[in-house]
């Protein structure tokens, strides 16, 4: 307890302001985690609040994410075996009339006999020798390179009339299934064998299924020789070639809805996959719902949010203003007791000159006396000061004189009239001592005025 009341003192006045404000928004009660969030975000509000929101329903954070190199799509979860899963097989076609017959029982003995030889074979070597489609894929990882190869491949053998492949690898494929809410078909293609071939001369590349997968679905197809390929095939497992699969979003998973294999003529396989396609359109339907109504929840609550932080920035805003306001204020009157409190200052530093210089200036000579002078000063509002000094006093004394009187400026100079000059009451540094009222060149009798030269 200790430790958090010392962690409080720390804070700021503002910064205390905003623990409390982002305690109020986000409704967290723990004043020392809010305080932590804030401290993360640098104490920007608007990125603790959608951060701390967006933690809430399980998204990542928007503000000050760590830079990182972009990694490889991840394969979105997958359910293989769905007890609703649609499985159509077709098998191959039986030999016709009695020649066909005939033909296909006397090659029975040898063909299984070679397919036993030909299984034992790959088995044997395959304990030594690694599948190299495996290996390849471990090494050398070009998913959209097993693509772009097999559809230039497909072109060069079936020509340029074919569904639009899509171009990227099978994880790809099924993230932008997954965004988009749309039905994904895969078309795994057996190289060495002549149904996959049939297949996709007449079934793939007939123009009803081109439009009818165009208009319906992603399309993404390789060659189970190439390494995407095999790997594919691993995790859909097909039984024979040439292997169609439907894929879409069910149950928050990618759900492969159907399987064909063998060779579909083309109105029957547009007709198996839109059955399928129908059966899971409800499904993708509430998916998009959901969707819809998640997004407009989040913009909306998105708006709201920036509607308060907009209005709190009004808010902080004119309290700044307030806060200059008075801060403005403040200064003009500390600025104006400063004035008041340095003529005070000056009042009675002259007051006290006054009463320290009235000492200092020497006694009125008798007016017979030889040497003596009279002196009229002529005051700014018109006192007139006399009084007699000797030829041999100094005009600082004359200056003096009126400055102790209570009517006379707190600045001035002496000007005598004829000629018109300034006399020099006061020491510079050229001359530091003042001369005489003999030297200065006045008669027995002068007139002069005191000129306010003060602000």
């Amino acid at each position: 307890m200790a430790d958090h009341r010392d962690s409080q003192v720390e804070l700021t006045s503002a910064q205390t302001e905003k623990l409390l404000q982002f305690q109020d928004l986000t409704g967290i009660n723990d004043l020392e985690k809010c305080r932590q969030v804030l401290d993360r975000h640098g104490w920007n509000m608007e990125a603790a609040v959608h951060d701390t929101f967006n933690e809430n329903e399980g998204q990542p954070p928007v503000f000050e994410q760590p830079v990182a190199r972009p990694a490889p799509p991840r394969m979105p979860m997958m359910n293989m075996s769905p007890t609703y899963q649609r499985v159509y097989t077709v098998a191959r076609r039986r030999p016709q009339g009695w020649l066909a017959w005939g033909y296909f029982l006397l090659m029975l003995p040898f063909r299984f006999t070679y397919t036993t030889i030909r299984d034992i074979f790959m088995w044997a070597y395959r304990l030594f020798i690694p599948d190299p489609r495996r290996m390849l894929y471990s090494v050398v990882r070009d998913p959209l390179g097993d693509v772009e190869s097999f559809i230039a491949k497909f072109q060069s053998l079936y020509g340029e009339n074919h569904p639009v492949f899509y171009r990227g690898s099978y994880s790809q494929a099924l993230n932008d299934a997954k965004k988009e809410i749309r039905f994904l078909v895969v078309f795994l293609h057996g190289e060495n064998d002549d149904q996959s071939a049939e297949f996709s001369r007449t079934s793939l590349c007939a123009p009803e299924v081109i439009d009818f997968l165009g208009a319906r679905s992603l399309f993404w197809a390789c060659s189970v020789e190439f390494p995407e390929g095999y790997r594919v095939s691993q995790a859909l497992r097909p039984r024979s070639f040439p292997f169609v699969s439907l894929i879409c979003l069910r149950e928050h998973k990618m759900t492969v809805v159907a399987r064909l294999e063998g060779v579909v003529p083309a109105d029957e396989l547009i007709a198996r996959l839109m059955h399928v396609m129908e059966e899971n359109e409800p499904a993708l339907a509430q998916v998009r719902a959901d969707r819809e109504e998640r997004n407009f929840t989040q913009t909306l609550r998105a708006q709201q949010d920036m509607a308060y932080l907009e209005s709190l920035r009004a808010d902080q805003e004119k309290e700044r203003k307030k806060q200059e306001e008075r801060e403005r204020k403040e200064r003009e009157e500390q600025e104006e007791r400063d004035k008041e409190e340095a003529v005070q200052r000056r009042k009675e530093e002259l007051a006290r000159l006054r009463i320290e210089k009235a000492s200092t200036i020497p006694d009125e000579p008798e007016d017979d006396d030889p040497e003596a002078t009279k002196i009229i000063l002529k005051l700014p509002n018109g006192t007139r000061l006399e009084r007699r000094f000797l030829m041999s006093h100094s005009l600082e004394d004359v200056y003096h004189f009126a400055f102790c009187h209570k009517d006379a400026p707190d600045e001035f100079q002496i000007v005598a009239n004829f000629p018109r000059r300034v006399l020099p009451c006061q020491g510079t540094e050229e001359a530091p001592q003042v001369i005489t009222i003999k030297e200065a060149g006045l008669g027995k009798s002068e007139v002069l005025f005191v000129q306010d030269i003060g602000d």
